[in-house]
């Protein structure tokens, strides 16, 4: 076993130690006859509610979720409501829920939605705003309405504790300092490139790291750009988020526009598990696990940083 192995491998055992003690600070979780059902149609909220220990009764596009959030899992047992933009509300009256919650992307629907149960909206990216601040409020108030407030607190002392080890176990090992282009792909041409107001950013800024991209972002946090404009940062390291669209992969071994990025041309190109990239605690969780073992690994095998041909 190499020493860098070893690294990665007391990464996973110290993040298991922190995990177990979670677990134990949470077994005096409310009983399920304190625990409303609860519905939703928006996946943070679905995530959040999942790592409070509570799993609601319905969630729309359930197998969506599975493929974009991955984690929490969604028990076999919570039923699919649909598409998120227009839930079924037959089968909604059906489940019988005591609370829908939405975000405010999905604010429309309160009015036919609050007719089968009392509807809340919960929001976590509102302009203006901090976006780590609005992460911890949202959270205490999905916890509030499950009536789960403890598990809320542990958490947040969790996720707290969970990105102070991680950067604290980058700042010990030999992982490159050089900044991140933190990517999405949309098609072969264009990807979502993150930055200020978006979870990976905020993560990033707290394990430590340099976000490359310094340009515009929208109200959640990326811009839409082509491959070309990734071709300027040539001393950035690529970290591109699944999941990928079905073809992106086959077509961009023959994409010039693709073989010019720096970070391509020399081999420095990041890939990790799809994580909600508008998420909350357990997404950021998540991503600040995924991005600091993936840099470690990394920093076993060295890029070749070469230059691209003029």
């Amino acid at each position: 076993m190499t020493p860098l192995s070893m690294r990665g491998d007391n990464l996973r055992f110290q993040l298991l130690s922190l995990a177990l003690l979670v677990l134990l600070a949470g077994s005096y979780n409310a009983s399920a006859a304190d625990t409303p059902r609860i519905a939703t149609v928006d996946w943070t909220i679905a995530e959040t509610l999942l790592a409070l220990g509570v799993t609601p009764v319905g969630v729309a596009q359930t197998d969506a979720y599975r493929e974009w959030v991955g984690a929490p899992p969604l028990p076999d047992e919570v039923v699919d409501i649909g598409l998120r933009a227009q839930p079924n509300r037959e089968l909604l009256a059906q489940l019988a829920p005591d609370r829908i919650l939405l975000s405010p992307m999905f604010s429309t629907l309160a009015p036919s939605l609050g007719r089968i149960a009392p509807t809340d909206t919960v929001a976590l990216y509102t302009p203006g705003s901090d976006l780590w601040t609005r992460l911890k409020s949202a959270t205490r108030e999905i916890a509030a309405i499950a009536d789960h407030e403890a598990e809320a607190d542990t958490l947040l002392a969790w996720l707290d504790a969970h990105l102070a080890l991680l950067r604290q176990t980058l700042d010990t090992q030999d992982v490159s300092d050089r900044p991140l282009l933190v990517v999405q792909f949309i098609d072969d041409r264009h990807v979502r490139v993150f930055g200020e107001h978006s979870l990976y950013n905020a993560v990033m800024q707290r394990l430590g790291l340099e976000n490359a991209w310094r340009g515009t972002t929208n109200y959640w946090g990326f811009a839409t750009v082509g491959l070309k404009a990734l071709a300027q940062y040539e001393n950035a390291r690529l970290v591109i988020v699944k999941p990928m669209p079905v073809g992106v992969e086959q077509d961009l071994e023959t994409s010039v526009l693709w073989q010019h990025v720096p970070a391509v041309r020399s081999d420095d190109v990041l890939t990790l598990p799809p994580v909600w990239s508008f998420g909350g605690a357990p997404s950021a969780m998540r991503f600040a696990e995924h991005l600091s073992q993936a840099l470690i690994d990394a920093s076993a095998t060295p890029p070749t940083h070469e230059t691209p041909d003029a």
